[in-house]
Order: structure tokens, then C-alpha cells, then sequence
């Protein structure tokens, strides 16, 4: 029982600070510059999650062609380029690292 009110304590946390910058947004109109700079705040969050996860293999960073995810995940990021579908880079690239980590 205690663990569900914790759950959804965090669920209306959360739900709460969401909301609240959607309806601030409506009524605050924030300087040119900084609404340019938070366009690229989802990516760079993004990269900043990825890149860790790419760049160690086995508890160890490894930068080299022995690194499966490294690999797997430059030959994600040509499709997406090429492609621009989530669904062909997540395809390609899972498919490519569960061959990649069953050859090396």
C-alpha cells in the first residue's frame, strides 16, 4: 500500500511541473533568444543520455571497432540521417548491435 502512494504522489508531481510550464507558456512570453535555445534542449538531453551508453563497453570506455554499441550506434545515426524514420533507425540499429555483439 505504501508504494502506491508514493507512485502516485510522483505521478501528480510530475503531471503538476509539466502543466505548469504549458499554462506559464501562455501567459509568460520569454526573450527571442532564449526560446531559440530551448528548441535544442531535448536533443542535447538526449545526447547526454546516448553518449555515455556508446561510448562504455563492459564497464570500461572503449572508443575502438571492438565496441559493438559504438558501432551499432554510428551505423543508427547514418540511417536516421538518411531516413529520418525512428522506426528504421531503432530496426537497423538493434538489428546491427545483436550482430555485431554475436561476432565479436
Amino acid at each position: 500500500m505504501n508504494i502506491w502512494i508514493v507512485m502516485i504522489a510522483l505521478g501528480l508531481l510530475t503531471f503538476v511541473t509539466r502543466l505548469s510550464f504549458i499554462a506559464l507558456m501562455e501567459r509568460i512570453r520569454l526573450p527571442a533568444i532564449l526560446q531559440r535555445a530551448l528548441r535544442f534542449v531535448p536533443i542535447a538531453v538526449l545526447c547526454a543520455i546516448i553518449a555515455p551508453e556508446l561510448g562504455f563497453y563492459k564497464e570500461n570506455l572503449s572508443l575502438s571497432i571492438t565496441n559493438p554499441r559504438l558501432l551499432a550506434g554510428l551505423v543508427a545515426t547514418m540511417v536516421a540521417f538518411r531516413t529520418k524514420s525512428v522506426i528504421w533507425t531503432i530496426a537497423i540499429g538493434m538489428a546491427v548491435f545483436w550482430i555485431l555483439k554475436s561476432w565479436l
